[in-house]
């Protein structure tokens, strides 16, 4: 297998001639966690939606364990073990915990859109569910009506739905966003715990998630590369400092 589980050569959107993502090359190293970090509008989750194919790039090429996936579709995509969360936390809020990690799990009994077969046929999954809730410590709350969990925990939830969809290469957007101190600290832990045996892209604003866990940071400005390599060399580019501008720039110092 390649070193490089994803590449990007030369990959650029634009839109009515504003370009959001430039000449990006990108090149996320098997079992790594990679961070994506860059001030407002950098083109951070454009990035991802070229990645997932919920945008098509406009040119370049994506490849991903060396093989060119540019045009395919964000379910095939999706099929090849490239998996995203979102920003905003994706799971059924009216289901109880375990049942939503268990749609996640249906995909290996072919049943995922077989939503009138019994709810019997799904029972052989609950193991499986409840050990993906312990990894990600969630086992107290396995009945717990979604609603109700803490905005932390559902994030962990999300990480649980993630892993059920068994990624080769997890794409986590803004993971930690808005949360707490302790939620923060718990999440960017279980990231690190779920990344063994897998690879971690990741768009992240908390400094001190990315200092803490990632082994390279990618950092992008208007669309294109900044700067790149791991976080104590790039947190002392003036030119990264400068793009953060006062308040972020006292972050990269704050987290180094």
């Amino acid at each position: 297998m390649p070193d490089f589980i994803l590449q990007t050569q030369r990959l650029s959107k634009s839109f009515r001639g504003f370009t959001a993502v430039s000449e990006v090359d990108l090149n996320v190293r098997r079992g790594s966690i990679h961070a994506l970090i860059g001030p407002n509008g950098a083109g951070k989750t454009t990035c991802f939606n070229l990645l997932t194919k919920f945008l098509e790039p406009t040119a370049g090429t994506i490849l991903f364990n060396g093989i060119d996936i540019t045009r395919e579709k964000p379910a095939q995509i999706a099929r090849r073990g490239v998996i995203r969360s979102f920003q905003i936390s994706a799971v059924f809020p009216h289901l109880t915990v375990r049942e939503n990690v268990r749609i996640g799990l249906q995909r290996q009994l072919g049943t995922a859109y077989q939503f009138w077969r019994s709810k019997r046929s799904l029972d052989v999954l609950n193991a499986r569910a409840m050990d993906l809730l312990e990894q990600v410590g969630l086992t107290e709350f396995a009945e717990t009506i979604t609603v109700n969990l803490p905005y932390g925990r559902k994030r962990a939830l999300e990480i649980a739905t993630t892993l059920a969809m068994e990624p080769e290469l997890m794409l986590l957007d803004e993971p930690t966003q808005g949360m707490g101190h302790e939620d923060v600290d718990r999440v960017t832990q279980l990231i690190k715990q779920v990344s063994a045996g897998r690879t971690i892209l990741m768009v992240e604003h908390n400094m001190n998630v990315v200092s803490s866990i990632a082994d390279k940071i990618t950092v992008l400005q208007r669309g294109a590369i900044l700067a790149e390599g791991p976080y104590a060399e790039v947190s002392k580019d003036s030119r990264v400092m400068e793009a953060y501008m006062g308040t972020a720039d006292a972050e990269l110092q704050g987290a180094h």
